[in-house]
């Protein structure tokens, strides 16, 4: 098993939702469609995955499996910004990216504000019940939860995931990632208007349906 499952293979099997496409998988992780396309090629023929209208995880060990080398991995090299938005797609449990990352996905990547590459928290809107599941989850990766954002001198590194518990989870979804509604985040953005105001204006520039009447100027930007 652990021939075939390299860390793109275990990557696949743990972004795979019940028929999903290649595309679908390779839009989850943020990852070449033909790189994706390779490891699907390799997981069925090793029969770890199957494809009739859509793909599918054919057991669980599989998937458990995964979980562990791509846990792993992260033990020995800690995973990065861009592998950590990715990480909470291997979770069994819904999310959805809230507060700055809202904006940062509703922005597709143009507004970050707040953050710098030593000092990184992500923030995810979970549910009240899967609290505890998410907190364990993230210990397999070596990233610490907190529900508000914890001073940088208390982490032992820049990451950190602050949890948002929710009752219910209103779920939508920009270029692969999961997140609150527009709707909610520019609430979030006007209620912090000094901060976003050229998010605002950027997202007023970027869907026509908006009328935000906020002007635009120069905004900060850095890739996740």
């Amino acid at each position: 098993m652990y021939e075939v499952l390299d860390d793109t293979a275990a990557q696949v099997i743990l972004a795979i939702e019940s028929g999903d496409s290649i595309r679908r998988v390779a839009q989850h992780l943020h990852t070449p469609y033909e790189t994706v396309r390779q490891a699907v090629n390799r997981l069925e023929d090793a029969g770890y995955v199957t494809y009739d209208d859509g793909l599918s995880v054919v057991d669980e060990h599989v998937r458990d499996a995964a979980r562990e080398l791509v846990a792993a991995s992260a033990g020995v090299s800690p995973p990065s910004i861009e592998e950590t938005y990715v990480i909470p797609q291997f979770g069994d449990w819904p999310f959805a990216f809230t507060r700055i990352d809202a904006v940062y996905v509703w922005t597709q990547g143009g507004y970050q504000v707040g953050r710098e590459p030593d000092d990184y928290p992500l923030f995810l809107a979970v549910r009240e019940h899967d609290v505890d599941a998410w907190e364990t989850f993230f210990e397999w990766f070596d990233l610490p939860t907190a529900f508000e954002r914890q001073p940088r001198d208390e982490l032992d590194g820049p990451l950190q995931i602050v949890l948002e518990p929710r009752a219910l989870l209103d779920i939508e979804h920009v270029e692969g990632y999961p997140v609150i509604p527009r709707a909610e985040t520019i609430e979030y953005m006007r209620e912090n208007y000094a901060q976003f105001q050229s998010g605002l204006a950027m997202l007023d520039r970027m869907y026509e349906d908006l009328d935000l009447g906020v002007t635009y100027r120069e905004t900060e930007r850095a890739q996740p």
